[in-house]
């Protein structure tokens, strides 16, 4: 497979002007009203429509979602209650996408559709936001920055903390050399995660396309809990294999996005990770605590590295912020990132607070989406898909490294753990058809 390193990303995809594949051929200026569809109506959805109601000249043209027991609630609360036209709505992506009138996608589904549905909307002409993690698995990230950049479209990734003020001050002063070398980043990733009961075989509810919402995973029954209603379906899903990364795909990645901004390092040459299901005995699959070190090689030679931990439950704070947090240190003193919106920065063995700042919002990272989108500069977009899968690439070798129970040694060139079939099979998957990723985009 060609590499498509960063620069030729960025090179190719901020030299077009012209959107494919739509009823427009060129943006006019700023005030454009900019047509957005947003696929995946529950949880970060909820978010992704409050947004762009914060970006002046946007319009959420469509709502998609496999349930359409969603569509009336969402309008009436986005919508009908702010005095909105109703969207249209549409159970299947596919329809939306053949849509001419939509100019971008706006990607909340369950990770199991994230790649594949950036992938036929960039091959469909439109731009996209698509949450994190971008992809399921390391084959899917290699695809998704093939398409985007075959496409010449905008593609965002949902690391928002890439456009908060705080968050970039924080980074430049980092690479600036505030606190001296930087050696280490560890990350934490500590969220409230209850028990969520076994579950048993039924049917799923007449208003949900269960084919559909199940996509490039391989079929199964529906699972209902004791309450006899979906457990898997609308959250639990990101502790199943088939469709979710657990919590270092869902938040941890976060930090690892952040982690790899600060030491400025792509892939990981080792990867060591364990982890287990410690706490509870219910129907996840995918742990609820984990520990991870990555090593790299920084751009002047010399390694750099990270841990991650992941737990469900209690917890003590370590990093200012008792949910999550990233901490670099280096020679002169420490920085703590303890939310997605800015630093504190401490000096010498006193631990003195020399230096911070807390400034952002979620708004300024669809706001950074929509302006590219208008500009065509794919050079601005603050968390574009490389970065998007080199940050979810992590989380898979995490998860897989505590699978086969090794180190996995990685060549960053191919992506592929070395000498190690098993742990290379766990980086892509079986795709059920029509929903397949393909091998050439």
């Amino acid at each position: 497979m060609e590499q498509v390193t960063r620069r030729d990303f960025v090179k190719t995809a901020a030299a077009t002007t012209i959107l494919l594949g739509t009823s427009r051929t060129a943006w006019a200026g700023a005030n454009d009203r900019v047509r957005v569809a947003v696929m995946g109506l529950n949880g970060r959805g909820k978010s992704h429509l409050g947004g762009y109601a914060k970006v002046e000249n946007v319009e959420v043209a469509t709502l998609c979602d496999p349930d359409s027991r969603l569509f009336g609630p969402t309008a009436k609360t986005f919508f009908a209650d702010k005095g909105k036209p109703g969207p249209k709505v549409e159970q299947d992506i596919r329809r939306v996408l053949d849509d001419k009138s939509i100019d971008a996608i706006s990607m909340a589904t369950p990770n199991h559709w994230h790649s594949l549905a950036t992938i036929w909307a960039c091959q469909a002409g439109k731009d996209v936001y698509v949450e994190k993690p971008m992809t399921h698995n390391i084959f899917e990230g290699q695809r998704v920055v093939e398409a985007a950049k075959k496409y010449k479209r905008i593609v965002q990734h949902g690391t928002q903390l890439r456009s908060n003020p705080g968050f970039q001050e924080g980074i430049k002063l980092l690479h600036d050399g505030a606190i001296g070398k930087v050696y280490l980043c560890r990350t934490v990733c500590y969220k409230w995660r209850p028990d969520i009961g076994k579950g048993h075989a039924g049917k799923p509810p007449a208003e949900l396309d269960w084919n559909l919402w199940q996509g490039p995973a391989q079929e199964e029954p529906f699972t209902l809990n004791a309450k006899e209603q979906g457990l898997f379906v609308h959250y639990n899903w990101h502790w199943h294999w088939a469709y979710g990364n657990g919590d270092i795909g869902n938040q941890g990645i976060h930090q690892l996005d952040a982690a790899r901004w600060g030491l400025g390092v792509d892939l990981p040459y080792r990867v060591t990770s364990m982890g287990g299901l410690l706490l509870w005995d219910d129907a996840k699959q995918i742990f609820d605590v984990s520990s991870t070190s990555f090593m790299f090689k920084g751009k002047d030679g010399h390694d750099k590295m990270a841990t991650l931990e992941v737990r469900p439950w209690m917890t003590n704070d370590e990093a200012g912020g008792t949910s999550f947090g990233v901490i670099f240190y280096g020679e002169k003193g420490w920085m703590t990132f303890p939310n997605y919106d800015g630093y504190k920065m401490y000096e010498g063995r006193e631990n003195k607070l020399v230096k911070e700042r807390d400034e952002g919002s979620d708004v300024n990272h669809y706001q950074n989406f929509i302006d590219c989108v208008r500009s065509r500069d794919a050079a601005a977009v603050n968390a574009p898909p490389i970065e998007g899968h080199w940050s979810s690439a992590l989380s898979h070798y995490a998860l897989t490294g505590a699978r086969v129970n090794r180190v996995l040694e990685i060549d960053p060139e191919t992506e592929l753990v070395k000498n190690d079939a098993e742990a290379n099979k766990m980086l892509t998957r079986e795709y059920r058809a029509p929903f397949t990723v393909p091998n050439a985009v």
